[in-house]
This record gives structure tokens, sequence and C-alpha cells, in this order.
């Protein structure tokens, strides 16, 4: 069983940078406007064939009893939309759709300014997403983020199987890998988060100055 290859955002920003602080944004919601998953999927399946799986996903996931690795309806209703679209599909396919949604994000604005403004004062910018780890560095190439926490996808022979990989970077799980993330990469004197309510704020419990988008 394989992995794809590990994204170059989640490389220790070079030797000798002085970090004065860490900050983590959400990405749906807070850095852009909207949700990227469902754009995605579009360009990799077509919108139609999305929209049919979207409605057999919510109304299996409403079925479904809820266990560790699936521990709310949304989790539910992404799992069920991976599965679908995903497995069977080349990871060269799924990563040529990745290119074609860069054009994609709606910025906000406001925090994409301070996400410059925090880069500018030498501190270590870390991008927490639910989004997926496949198509997020196409949407970050501009932005020079140091490290990225996302959600992983399972991968045999070059193969997507539809299944996440290491749980959905979510709510608990998020706050979990961040916590990690401070753990190994720490300490810092001051940290920063910014992300929407409510599903991050278990992440922005663990940081000194926090803003809800």
């Amino acid at each position: 069983m394989s992995t794809p290859d590990r994204d170059p955002l989640r490389a220790v920003p070079q030797p000798g940078r002085t970090v004065q602080g860490i900050a983590f944004f959400d990405f749906d919601g807070t850095l852009v406007k909207g949700d990227s998953l469902l754009p995605f999927l579009g360009e990799l399946a077509g919108r139609r064939r999305v929209r049919w799986a979207l409605a057999r996903a919510v109304k299996a996931a409403v079925r479904q009893p809820r266990s560790p690795a699936v521990p709310d309806l949304r989790t539910a209703v992404k799992a069920s939309l991976l599965h679908q679209l995903l497995a069977g599909v080349r990871m060269e396919e799924a990563q040529a759709a990745a290119r074609r949604l860069a054009a994609w994000p709606r910025w906000n604005r406001r925090v994409l300014d301070h996400l410059r403004r925090h880069k500018d004062a030498g501190r270590r910018v870390v991008v927490a997403t639910g989004a997926l780890e496949l198509y997020m560095p196409e949407l970050l190439a501009e932005l020079e983020v140091d490290a990225l926490l996302a959600t992983g996808l399972e991968c045999v022979d070059g193969v997507l199987t539809g299944r996440m990989q290491g749980g959905n970077c979510v709510r608990a799980t998020k706050a979990h890998r961040v916590a990690a993330y401070l753990h190994e990469h720490g300490p810092f004197g001051e940290s920063w988060g910014y992300g929407n309510r409510p599903s991050d704020l278990p992440m922005l419990a663990l940081l000194k100055h926090r803003t809800v988008i």
C-alpha cells in the first residue's frame, strides 16, 4: 500500500529563519468564501454526477450510526461522497482536476491580509483544513505557506481508494493535529488562530490569540 507523495508545504521553514510566533488558518469559510470540496469533485467527475452523489450521500449518512471513524453527519456525507467519486480514480487524473481548480478560490481579503502580515513579521504560517491534501497545494501555491495540515486520501498503486487517511481533518481531529504540530515544532512565544464557528473552536482553544470569522 502506498500514499500520495508528501507535499512540500509540510516542510519546516528554511534554516536560519527567525520564527517570532506561529499562526494557524482554516481554509474553507475562513481564507476563502465557500467550500472547496464540491468544486474539486465537479472538476473531476462533472457537476451533475456530483449532485446525484451528494443526494445519495446525505440519504445514507442520515441512516448511518455514528462511530469513532465517522463521528458526525458532515464527515459521514464526506466519506460517502469520496467513496462514490474517487474510488478507482488514478492519482494522475485527480491531480489534473486539482490543477484545473487553481483559479477557483474567492479569497477573503481581510483574512488574507492577516496571513501576509504574519509572514512579513517572520512568523510561521500553517493552514489547517478539512479540505483534501490532494488539491490544497494548487490553491496555496502563491501564498508561501510554511506547512499544510489537511485531509489525506488513501492511494494504492497509484489509484485512489476513496477512503480518507488519518481521519477528516476537522473539529477534534484538526485540534489534535495542531497540538501535535505545536509540540513537535515549538515552543512558540505567541500563537494565533483564524477559523469559523463551531468547527474550528477546538483548534482555536489551543492558541493564544483567536479570531472567529
